[in-house]
């Protein structure tokens, strides 16, 4: 089959994915092989394939928003069909008995592996993942529009979660991509009034065409005071400009896997009981809870879309802003 190997971690610059010609996986007990039809590009990618997070698995094939269809079953598999479309997302499986995933916590789990990460992905023509991990997907949206609710909507489903707004309140938003312009759909249809920042006036733009109340370049020109925020963008100075955009008892969000160092900030900006508070991977709950809402709510996804062989392009083009919305390879036609 092809697929993209990164055979060790590398600057995305200098194209270190390598398109070639590798051995199908097989499905073993409780899994299924899948046909991949469409993969999501994301910034967790760029983290595996860069290095910022610790190689787990070499050579690996990167992607962790995937669709695709059933082509054959491993043993003891019962609840998934061969022609199945499915979804695959990051959480690739658990180990279901830490004190964790005893809790309805899994997203927490000790001993978990994650898709693209520490097993292969979905930059390929075929793939494996265990049957209790994947997602029976909707009819309405095609393989490259489904592919960014894998990751980019469940997390972005998850941030909006924790932040704990109701209807009527404001949600600040810091980066605007690919979870971003569906995080905004989900809030708008909860009834939130959002405000958006990005560093690009065409994400700015996009934000306001998708319900906005204000989107603005500069973090520090929010205009009003915020209850809750979320920062999508990996850039660890975000965090004060949006701690001081807040309202008393307000909650900021980090969305990302990875960020860069967080400058040192005065007290004052933290006090009147504002949270910070990372989000970290998702339960399948989420993601079930996700892709329910996001079908009532008729999310849209905008997409870019590259040939598998172009995923070091695409990745370069994520990496410098130059996608608006979510980037997708087309793995099969």
């Amino acid at each position: 089959m092809k697929a993209c190997l990164l055979p060790q971690p590398m600057p995305i610059d200098s194209n270190p994915l390598v398109f070639a010609n590798t051995e199908p996986p097989q499905p073993g007990p409780g899994q299924v092989l899948i046909r991949v039809g469409a993969c999501g590009i994301c910034r967790t990618d760029l983290h595996v394939i860069e290095g910022e997070l610790p190689a787990r698995k070499s050579p690996v094939i990167p992607g962790h928003q995937i669709v695709g269809q059933i082509v054959d079953r491993g043993s003891n598999v019962t609840g998934l069909q061969v022609g199945d479309r499915v979804g695959v997302a990051w959480l690739h499986r658990t180990c279901g008995v830490c004190r964790f995933c005893r809790s309805q916590r899994e997203n927490l789990c000790v001993k978990a592996d994650f898709t693209g990460y520490t097993v292969d992905g979905g930059y390929a023509e075929y793939t494996v993942a265990d049957e209790n991990f994947v997602y029976k997907l909707p009819e309405k949206m095609t393989d490259l529009e489904i592919a960014p609710l894998l990751c980019a909507g469940i997390i972005g489903f998850r941030c909006l979660r924790i932040t704990g707004l109701s209807k009527g309140q404001k949600l600040g938003l810091y980066g605007f991509g690919a979870a971003a312009h569906i995080a905004i759909q989900i809030a708008r249809y909860w009834g939130l009034e959002v405000y958006v920042c990005s560093r690009e006036q065409r994400h700015c733009d996009l934000a306001l065409e998708l319900g906005a109340k204000w989107a603005g370049t500069q973090p520090d020109s929010v205009p009003v005071a915020l209850d809750g925020s979320i920062i999508f963008a990996p850039a660890g100075d975000l965090v004060p400009p949006a701690l001081r955009a807040l309202d008393r008892g307000g909650v900021l969000t980090l969305g990302g896997i990875h960020m860069s160092d967080i400058p040192s900030f005065p007290y004052d900006i933290l006090y009147y009981e504002r949270v910070v508070r990372s989000v970290c991977n998702n339960t399948r709950q989420d993601g079930e809870d996700f892709l329910d809402t996001a079908q009532k709510a008729g999310v849209k996804t905008h997409i870019e879309v590259f040939p598998l062989s172009d995923a070091n392009h695409a990745l370069y083009a994520l990496k410098h802003d130059g996608i608006q919305g979510a980037g997708v390879l087309s793995v099969r036609p």
